[in-house]
């Protein structure tokens, strides 16, 4: 009241800020009022008339007070942000601690929720707050060093639709169609009616739908559901509509009715596709949803039921059970069956009472009906065992008459818990007839001679406790011994101390043994025996006395209000009674208490007010046993400050707590919240100041934020005397925040002057250490240092920032000869070097003497080394121009290639875009390429081209064909009903996952099964299992969990180095299959550039057709070495076929007949797969000369030249060809390949290399010297070819945004989850492991063989150029440093110079893997699901499981000990299943079906 005040929009909310002020606002105006309990109106200052003066051209000011009640309050908000959403106020409040809290308000201006997070731990909230002016889901927000952009709500934390609703959030609302919880704008269609549910409208209105008919017989015709739709849900007219049972099975549905009340009809999923029936059930609960535009967004059940079954399953009370079953059913007597039409039985009941059962009743006769059992025996060795009691009948054992009761027989054994004559004889309370024989002490069935007495012995009591209790009773005695009463009533009012009552307790009575009663108050002090009378009297040993407790003093006399104090009371006879306790201002109690004699110790609770409060020591719960015992609660200590506020990693620093009333803290520890490892004890020293070491920190990085500190004082949470708040109102913000931090820092490094690790010193000399040490941010103090040689402690003179002197006065002389030099700061204890202590004049002589000599040898090392250098310095400047020239012939010679090159690329990219593309193998090719890449006995079929006949046009193309591609199962039609049944159940047996993993461990367990079998198996596998890939993956999950196990016992850096193992080869077809999209998307177009411009690079020189050595290569092996001259042709080429008639082909004049030929098909069928290629033996080679003269050019004729005895194959420069023209013929001709070296050479001599490369290679390699200008051919190719490998490097070792590799995320994850659980922290080691499992596994064996993914002709040369290639990829995956050298491989120096960029390409790849946001299982198996569905049907499985079979016979009998061995499928029993899938495949595969 009466301050100014400011107009604004009726929107505005009701907020609180400036400390606890409220704002009060009725619609019309809001103003800061301060918390005052009487609202006055005061004379206004003129300086209080400028409301509104800074945006307004007159200021606004009332005079009278504006009066409303606050609707919110809240201490220490510092900022306000007001939004309006679907008829709801929001409003947004920083506060004082780094919080941020939303408040929702309804139309009335009512809180319905509010929320809150953590922005800046610790800092207040700046009070400008703004919403984002482009999106007003976002809002701003600032504190002292950051500013933050928050969205408004967390809607998809909400998983449904009720969670969303009743969250009462005026950003969030239910998306009908995409089933989440989301900000309007971002649901699809949100304008539209009923898309998008408002908290507002509230949870009634969550989409749900009812099935008319929840319950549906097995045995009904054509059952249709009717489900009734409710809540929001759009209009579904003309939307793709479907009931989804799960597993893929759906049903077309129809909707009917008005868009108010909408019905869908669909038809229920088929008879043999109901789910099973639980073993103990009659019915199953099946859950359909309705599924909307290939989206489930309602869901519910109904059940299935069988009225057979529920006969079944209760075969002890089946008729009662039929008819009292929720379901409509009718007991057939005549069948002995439950049915659920009585159109199916003649005598059908449907009444529970008209069933013959079996009731429990006393036979007052037996003139009606009676059953008799005779020879029955019931035996038990306990007190007493109850027997269950079933009828059945005589001549059909499987029916019973119904008992819905179970009836029981009860039998008892006299002898067995009956210990004396009272446990005997009480047991007539439970019908037993036993009688108790005093003769034999033992306890018999009534009736067996002789008859005994039922008059027990005296009671003999053995043990009483407590021994001593107060006058005024009320103490719980106990009293142990034997024959203490039959039964309660008997030792009612039995129990005496002397002339007092003891009153038993019924609850705590055990019979004959035990009695607790309750004395009762005496008027003086005695002692005196405890008597039990029941029948006869029994008397303790013991005296039990009652004595009177007295309490003297209470020490401390003082304390904290906060509680924690331990105090001690003093007197005398305190450990009296049975109960003890000590009330604090009669109402709270002191808590863990212990006593004795003379002392009760107790811990003082809090207190809300500072004052002096009794303080009453009661025993048995009654009066106090002082009155004038006093302790005065005082105020809690305060902690203003703690210097220094940072600390080393290690802990140990001296912490200091300056504040006031710390005289009342007995004890203090500190712990650093979320990093600190333990609590530390600290030291009070005067009513001001404590001390604590500050503790160890753990998962600290450097730059760390600074961690919050708390201080527990006499084992309380120290708090500031804050106004506490509702913890059940404002949960979330009663949360204790820490008003104190404390950062660490690295510990600091210390080191000597010149990092030596020995320092010489001679015992009797004065010594000074000088200990250098990094700079760091600590800023410890000279006393925090301590310095020691040995035992010894050294006594420091100077600290500086980067130097530390001391000195040791007195003397070092001891009988060790070294000793250690530390410095210890706080807990860190760091040993800088060894301190040597010298020998005397011994050492001095040996000293000159070992000078001397090295002074000769350097002075004749100098001389030889100056007589070198001259030399050297002569041959340096001559190499020096040689390599000048040399790298300027070089330069040239990449420059003009690289220019050509890309010209030729540029043309083949255009033509790649108008033609078909690239020639991608098909998926399941590249599958059984990558599986099975050398095609073993088991598969002679696969990859059989049929010979291809020659046309005027290219034929179709042709199909690999192999056994496990999709195609009929070729087995004879006897054999195939058993065969078919007993690979579908192998199947069932390979989809157990207990089976399934034995089963490989036990092959691999076989010394006879080899790699090969091993991969073989592993690839069958992987086909097989292709159309469940999570279960695949689960698979092959735990086998490498096996594998982990068992290789990080050895060396877990050589695990999956190699493919040795079942698991390893399914690792290397998984990443095949994951892989292929990213591999054909992004990688397969700079692979198959790179892939041509080798080939064309190799094209532009000469190639000998012989040996296959080339002018231009990457592969020193296949480097031409002779300097041959080669000049272009450009050859105007005529052929009919690949849709082209004429072309100009540009070959080169030392080319063969073939090697024309090849370059002449490759120009006119490049835009054609390989496959579909003519082959060069097929064609032939015609010129013509002239117009009437032609002649047919061959690689060998009659024209062809001999040198030494050998035919040099003929080249278009032999024939001086210029126009020749290509016609297709059928003619067998000779490859090239095939011709004898011996007899026939190309461009070299086999006398010059041919000859020294066929004895061996290393040899010739070894005796021959290249000359450098062959070397620089490398050079010059590797240039050319640098841009296209760098592409390709590129695309392999990149993220997509839109297709990121989830495959390669998920197993990396696996990857560093098992490291973690085995304790693997070793970096280099993760790295292997992701090296292994993805590039050396998959990208390298990609690399070296395209034909995997491309349908083209690898020739030998690319291959060895793909090598070298491969191996720099390996290189850059490696972490081992490469040790190169003038004998290293040229192959590996080629890209040497490359590798380490290459490597932090690699390195930033997995940290941007590892970076990505986890995948859950539910993620993956979705993926892997599509990825299954994307290439169904592509596969023989049947095949595949005979293939497998196969092993399985081989190894029949190490698989069932196996399975027999192992719990699980032993208690499964699916070794048994296994025998039934050999009973049914033997006799077939190998004798009828053997031709299979």
């Amino acid at each position: 009241p009466g301050v100014p005040c400011a107009w604004v929009a009726p929107a505005a909310i009701p907020f609180v800020h400036a400390g606890l002020a409220a704002v009060m606002w009725r619609g019309t105006c809001w103003c800061w009022l301060q918390p005052t309990d009487v609202c006055v109106s005061p004379q206004l200052q003129p300086e209080q008339l400028d409301c509104g003066a800074a945006h307004l051209q007159h200021p606004l000011a009332i005079v009278n007070p504006v009066t409303a009640t606050p609707v919110f309050t809240y201490s220490g908000l510092t900022s306000v942000a007001v939004a309006s959403v679907n008829n709801y106020t929001v409003v947004f409040l920083g506060t004082a601690s780094g919080g941020l809290l939303k408040i929702n308000l309804d139309s009335t201006m009512k809180v319905i929720s509010r929320r809150s997070i953590s922005v800046a731990y610790g800092e207040p909230v700046h009070p400008i707050m703004q919403f984002d002016p482009s999106d007003s889901t976002y809002l701003y927000l600032m504190t002292s060093y950051q500013m933050t952009r928050v969205k408004v709500a967390a809607c998809n934390q909400y998983p449904t639709c009720t969670e969303c609703l009743a969250a009462a959030d005026a950003y969030c609302g239910w998306c009908t169609m995409e089933t989440r919880c989301s900000l309007q704008h971002e649901c699809t269609n949100f304008t539209g009616a009923n898309f998008w549910a408002s908290a507002s409208e509230g949870v009634q209105q969550c989409p749900s739908m009812t099935i008319l008919e929840p319950e549906i017989n097995i045995d009904k015709e054509n059952p249709a559901l009717i489900i009734q739709i409710n809540g929001t849900i759009p209009n579904l007219n003309g939307t793709n509509i479907s009931c989804d049972y799960g597993n893929n099975i759906r049903t077309v549905a129809r909707v009917a009715g008005d868009y108010v009340n909408q019905f869908i009809y669909c038809s229920l999923l088929s008879r043999e596709k109901y789910p099973a029936f639980p073993d103990d059930q009659d019915h199953v609960v099946v859950e359909t949803a309705l599924r909307v535009n290939s989206k489930n967004i309602i869901r519910a059940n109904f059940t299935i039921y069988d009225c057979k079954r529920t006969g079944n399953i209760y075969p002890k009370r089946a008729c009662t059970s039929c008819l009292s079953a929720r379901w409509k059913c009718h007991w057939c007597p005549s069948t002995y069956t439950c049915v659920s039409n009585h159109s199916q039985c003649d005598d059908a009941l449907n009444v529970n009472p008209c069933c013959v059962r079996m009731e429990p009743c006393v036979l007052l006769n037996f003139l009606s009906f009676s059953l008799f059992a005779f020879c029955v025996q019931l035996h038990t060795s306990e007190k007493n065992d109850l027997f269950p009691v079933n009828l059945q009948l005589k001549d059909r054992p499987d029916r019973f008459i119904d008992s819905p009761e179970m009836m029981t027989v009860e039998v008892y054994n006299c002898a067995t818990g009956s210990a004396d004559c009272s446990q005997c004889l009480g047991r007539e309370d439970l019908g037993h007839r036993c009688v108790w024989s005093e003769s034999s002490s033992s306890c018999r069935l009534q009736g067996e001679p002789p008859q005994t007495s039922d008059v027990c012995p005296a009671p003999e009591i053995k043990k009483i406790e407590p021994l001593r209790g107060p006058l005024e009773g009320g103490t719980l005695l106990t009293i142990r011994g034997r024959n203490m009463g039959r039964r309660f009533s008997d030792v009612l009012g039995a129990v005496r101390i002397g002339s007092v009552q003891c009153t038993p307790l019924p609850d705590r009575y055990v019979v004959s043994e035990a009695i607790v009663c309750q004395t009762g108050e005496a008027q003086e002090e005695f002692s005196d025996v405890v008597t039990v009378n029941v029948s006869r009297e029994g008397k303790s040993r013991e005296r039990y006395s009652y004595v009177l407790p007295v309490v003297q003093s209470i020490a401390p006399l003082n304390g904290p209000k906060a509680g924690g104090t331990r105090v001690t009371i003093r007197g005398s006879k305190l450990d009296v009674g049975s109960e003890l306790r000590v009330l604090v201002n009669t109402s709270k109690q002191c808590t863990d208490l212990s006593r004795n004699d003379s002392t009760i110790t107790c811990t003082m609770p809090s207190a809300e007010l500072t004052a002096a409060v009794p303080v009453c020591v009661q025993f048995e719960n009654k009066s106090c046993a002082s009155y004038d015992i006093t302790f005065k609660f005082e105020k809690n200590p305060v902690i203003s400050d703690i210097n220094p506020k940072k600390s080393q990693i290690s802990g140990g620093r001296t912490i200091t707590l300056e504040g006031r009333g710390f005289e009342l803290v007995q004890n203090v520890s500190m712990l650093v919240r979320g990093i600190g490892r333990e609590q530390t004890s600290c030291r009070v020293h005067t009513d001001t100041v404590i001390t604590c070491p500050s503790p160890a920190a753990s998962n600290i990085t450097v730059g760390s934020k600074p961690a919050p500190v708390d201080f527990y004082l006499n084992g309380r949470l120290y708090a500031d005397d804050r106004p506490a708040l509702d913890e059940e109102m404002y949960p979330e913000e009663a949360l204790h925040i820490s008003k104190f931090s404390l950062e660490y820092y690295a510990d600091p490094q210390f080191f000597t002057a010149k990092k030596e690790k020995w320092i010489k010193h001679h015992p009797g000399e004065p010594l000074t250490l000088v200990i250098h040490k990094e700079p760091d941010s600590l800023g410890l103090e000279s006393n925090e240092y301590q310095v020691k040689i040995g035992l010894i402690s050294c006594e420091i003179q100077i600290v500086s920032d980067k130097v530390i002197h001391c000195s040791v006065n007195e003397s070092l002389s001891t009988s060790e000869r070294q000793l250690p030099v530390t410095i210890q700061v706080g807990k860190f204890n760091y040993t800088i070097a060894m301190l040597h202590l010298g020998g005397g004049e011994t050492a001095i002589i040996v000293s000159i003497v070992i000078c001397s000599i090295l002074l000769v040898l350097s002075v004749v090392a100098l001389f030889v080394f100056c007589t070198k250098s001259r030399r050297a310095e002569r041959y340096w400047q001559k190499t020096l121009l040689q390599m000048e020239e040399m790298e300027s012939q070089i330069r040239e010679e990449i420059r003009k290639g690289f220019a050509e090159l890309q010209t030729d690329m540029t043309d083949l990219t255009k033509e790649l875009n108008r033609s078909q593309g690239i020639p991608f193998l098909e998926y399941k090719h590249f599958v059984t390429r990558t599986f099975f890449p050398k095609c073993s006995s088991l598969y002679e079929e696969c990859y059989i081209l049929p010979t291809q006949q020659l046309s005027s046009q290219v034929g179709s193309q042709v199909q690999e064909t192999h056994p496990l591609l999709v195609g009929e199962w070729k087995i004879p039609e006897n054999c195939r009903p058993n065969m078919e049944e007993g690979i579908s159940l192998f199947s069932t047996l390979l989809n157990n996952k207990h089976f399934l993993i034995v089963f490989v461990h036990a092959l691999e367990q076989q010394k006879d099964f080899a790699v090969r079998d091993r991969c073989n198996l592993a690839s069958l596998l992987t086909i097989a299992l292709h159309g469940k890939l999570e279960y695949y993956t689960s698979i092959m999950k735990d086998l490498l969990v096996d594998l982990i196990d068992a290789s990080a016992s050895k060396n877990p850096k050589l695990m999956l180095r190699r493919t040795e193992s079942v698991v390893e080869k399914m690792l290397t077809n998984w990443m095949s299959i994951c892989m292929y999209s990213y591999l054909r998307e992004t990688v397969g177009e700079p692979f198959f550039l790179l892939i041509c411009a080798i080939k064309q690079q190799i094209n532009k020189g000469s190639i000998d057709a012989i040996t296959g050595k080339a002018r231009y290569t990457l592969n020193e092996e296949w480097l031409l070495r002779e300097n041959i001259e080669a000049k272009p042709r450009n050859l105007n080429v005529s052929f009919q076929g690949c849709g082209m008639d004429s072309l100009s082909v540009r070959a080169m004049d030392t080319d063969t007949l073939s090697q024309v030929k090849e370059k002449i098909l490759e120009a006119f069928c490049k835009n054609v797969p390989y496959s579909q290629w003519p082959r060069v033996e097929d064609v032939d080679l015609e010129w013509f000369a002239t117009s009437t003269d032609s002649y047919i050019l061959r690689d060998l004729d009659d024209t062809s030249v001999v040198e030494d005895g050998r035919k040099k194959l003929n080249t278009l420069a032999h024939y001086k060809v210029n126009l020749p023209a290509l016609l297709p013929r059928s003619l067998p001709g000779l490859g090239v390949k095939d011709l004898d070296t011996e007899k026939y050479f190309h461009l070299v001599l086999p006398t010059d290399e041919s000859v020294e490369h066929k004895k061996s290679h290393r040899q010739s390699h070894r005796k021959k010297v290249l000359p450098e200008i062959y070397l620089t051919r490398l050079l010059s190719t590797k240039g050319t070819l640098q841009k296209f490998l760098d592409d390709l490097f590129k695309a392999i070792l990149s993220i997509r945004d839109d297709k990121p590799p989830v495959a390669v995320k998920y197993f990396f994850d696996f990857l560093e989850e098992q490291a973690e659980k085995r304790g693997i922290t070793d970096p280099d080691t993760m790295h292997i492991w992701k090296t292994n499992s993805l590039p050396l596994r998959f990208w390298v064996n990609i690399l070296k063989n395209p034909q995997f993914v491309f349908d083209i002709d690898k020739t030998d040369h690319i291959d060895a150029c793909l090598s070298v290639i491969a191996q720099a990829f390996i290189d850059a995956c490696s972490l081992s440093d490469l040790q190169l050298g003038k004998d290293s491989p040229t192959n590996k120096l080629l890209y040497a110079k490359e590798i380490p960029e290459y490597r932090k390409i690699v390195q930033r790849y997995y940290k941007q893997i590892h970076d990505m946001p986890p995948l859950s299982e539910q993620e993956m198996n979705a993926h892997l699901a599509e990825e299954s569905r994307k290439y169904r049907n592509e596969f023989n499985t049947n095949v595949a499981m005979a293939e497998i079979y196969k092993y399985a016979k081989r190894y029949r009998s190490q698989i069932v000990a196996a399975l027999d061995a192992n719990p699980t499928t032993k208690r499964t029993q699916l070794q048994h299943k296994f025998e039934q899938v050999i009973a049914l495949m033997e006799d077939n595969i190998y004798e009828c079906c053997s031709e299979a």
